[in-house]
């Protein structure tokens, strides 16, 4: 039992690394666009498929990965342009902003099925044994995809906290009309955010692709674990949702040990978790905004 809890661990780590990397772009488009995304798993599901895309034509996984990036960033970047600017301009409604990403991400899945077809796509990679490490059996591809997570979020510590553009985006967090009066371009900040999130949300999607198979709905089996991330780490606070998804890819994954509960319970333990948090903490494990 020991050894089977010390294995599911580690693959809650290697998950929730993933939920991390996603839910930081969306505690960002929230805290900074006030926008509540639910695109923002199938916007995942497009990183990980121009990756596999891109590998299967036989270009290297890791510039796969890159243009993928690239390619995520610019549908983001596209949806601003066609969809939320206009909706801020007209001061939409929460609710109808809601409802647009709901539209939005079908539009997508619906796209991903209609070109790539719903069957089940890996990359073009070699199989690697996986390592023993202290009894354990860890998959190669898990620590890679902790170690790269582990990267991004120090990048994005250190653009929040040390540059120009983090601390605008901070700024604009905080107060969006006096941001602006200060002036702060606030259309640069937009963008930025879309960039930023675009980025790890595609590095997600691919690396979830690296220890799962590509398939349409992979982002919206992972949305819900995402805004549980944001709420319980404190909605709009990027490193409140980091722990938050550790916390629940953890929890997700050791919760398949408990009798009578199958791996189609573990989101809802999770959820069941961050429930039970709010009660004791509304506003969540952490103090929101940037």
């Amino acid at each position: 039992m020991n050894a089977q809890l010390a294995q599911l661990i580690v693959n809650g780590i290697a998950v929730g690394s993933i939920i991390a990397l996603a839910a930081v772009g969306l505690t960002l488009t929230y805290g900074i666009l006030r926008l509540s995304n639910f695109a923002h798993g199938d916007f995942l599901t497009l990183g990980a498929y121009f990756t596999w895309l891109l590998n299967t034509l036989g270009i290297n996984i890791w510039l796969s990965m890159l243009l993928a990036g690239v390619g995520t960033v610019a549908m983001m970047v596209l949806s601003e342009k066609l969809l939320w600017s206009r909706m801020r301009s007209i001061r939409a409604t929460s609710t109808t902003l809601i409802i647009m990403s709901i539209g939005l991400a079908l539009f997508l899945r619906n796209a991903i099925i209609l070109i790539w077809g719903g069957s089940n796509q890996n990359y073009n990679l070699p199989i690697t044994p996986a390592l023993d490490i202290a009894g354990l059996k860890v998959p190669q591809n898990q620590l890679l995809v902790l170690f790269l997570a582990m990267l991004a979020i120090l990048a994005l510590h250190y653009l929040l906290q040390n540059t120009k553009i983090g601390k605008a985006m901070r700024a604009v967090a905080d107060d969006l009309d006096l941001a602006r009066v200060s002036g702060i371009n606030v259309d640069s900040v937009v963008i930025w955010t879309w960039v930023i999130a675009g980025a790890l949300t595609s590095l997600g999607g691919s690396m979830y692709g690296l220890i799962t198979a590509v398939r349409p709905n992979m982002g919206w089996f992972l949305i819900l674990p995402m805004f549980a991330s944001v709420i319980l780490g404190g909605i709009g606070n990027p490193y409140g949702a980091i722990a938050a998804a550790f916390i629940i890819g953890i929890v997700q994954e050791v919760s398949t040990i408990i009798p009578g509960l199958g791996s189609q319970y573990k989101q809802g333990v999770a959820l069941f978790i961050m429930i039970l948090v709010l009660l004791i903490r509304p506003k969540g494990l952490f103090k929101g905004t940037i």
